[in-house]
C-alpha cells in the first residue's frame, strides 16, 4: 500500500502526468491493496479492483485446513524467534499438485495457473513465498476500507464462483460501499478474470471506468 502511494508521489512529479487524474487498480491481493490505498489517499480519484480479496482471516479459514490453524500459528511464532535470532526465514511452496499439501495457494486452479504461466511466460518464478506471508496475509482486513473510499468512485470485478478469495464476500462486502460505485461480474473462478472471455470482461471494465472517471482521452 506505501508503494503504490510512493508510485503516485512519483507520477504526481512527472511533467508529463496529470496529476488530478490518478486513478488506482488492483487485482486479487492488490485488488485489496487498492481499495485500501483509495480510502487513505485523497489523491486518488478513481479505484477498480478485480478479484479481491476481502478478508485474510476469512481466507485464511477457508484455505487452511481446521486441523492445521493451531501448528500452522506455532510455525508462524517459530520463524518470527528464528528471523530475531539472524536466521533464514520460513519458506513454503505457492502452489502443489495435491491441494490437501501445506500451499499459500492451495486450490487446483492456483496449481494450473501458475505452472502454466512459469512455463510459458515466466520461467524465472520460484515457486515458494516466505511463511511471514501468510502470517501477515490472515491479519489483513481491506473490506473495512470499502465504506471509506465515498466519495471517490469505486469499481468491483467479482467472479462468483471464485474458491481462492471467495466470490460471495466479495459481492456482500461490495454493498458496504458507498456510490459512486459498479460492481461488474466475470463468469468463472478467480484466473478467469485474467484469460480468454473473462479478461475481455474484466479488462473492458477497468478500462471504461477510467474513462469515465479520470476522462481519460477526452479533451481537457
Amino acid at each position: 500500500m506505501r508503494d503504490y502511494q510512493h508510485a503516485i508521489t512519483y507520477a504526481q512529479a512527472r511533467e508529463d502526468v496529470d496529476a488530478e487524474r490518478i486513478g488506482v487498480w488492483g487485482s486479487s491481493y492488490s485488488g485489496a491493496h487498492s481499495y485500501v490505498v483509495g480510502a487513505i489517499d485523497r489523491r486518488v480519484k478513481a479505484v477498480s479492483g478485480q478479484v479481491p480479496l476481502i478478508s485474510g482471516r476469512r481466507a485464511f479459514e477457508s484455505l487452511v485446513r481446521i486441523d492445521q490453524w493451531g501448528p500452522t500459528w506455532d510455525a508462524f511464532a517459530a520463524d518470527r524467534l528464528e528471523r530475531a535470532r539472524g536466521g533464514a526465514p520460513a519458506m513454503m511452496p505457492v502452489v502443489t499438485e495435491d491441494p490437501s499439501a501445506p500451499a499459500a495457494l492451495p486450490t487446483p486452479d492456483s496449481y494450473e495457473f501458475f505452472t502454466r504461466t512459469g512455463s510459458e511466460r515466466a520461467p524465472s518464478w520460484e515457486n515458494q513465498v516466505t511463511l511471514r506471508s501468510i502470517e501477515l496475509f490472515q491479519g489483513y482486513e481491506p473490506g473495512r476500507f470499502l465504506p471509506l473510499i465515498a466519495p471517490t468512485p469505486v469499481q468491483m470485478v467479482v467472479a462468483p464462483h471464485d474458491r481462492l478469495v471467495a466470490g460471495e464476500l466479495a459481492s456482500a462486502a461490495f454493498e458496504a460501499a458507498a456510490h459512486p460505485k459498479k460492481l461488474v461480474i466475470v463468469p468463472g473462478g478467480h484466473f478467469d478474470a485474467y484469460t480468454g472471455p473473462g479478461f475481455e470482461i474484466s479488462s473492458a471494465a477497468a478500462r471504461d471506468w477510467f474513462v469515465e472517471h479520470l476522462g481519460v482521452g477526452k479533451p481537457g
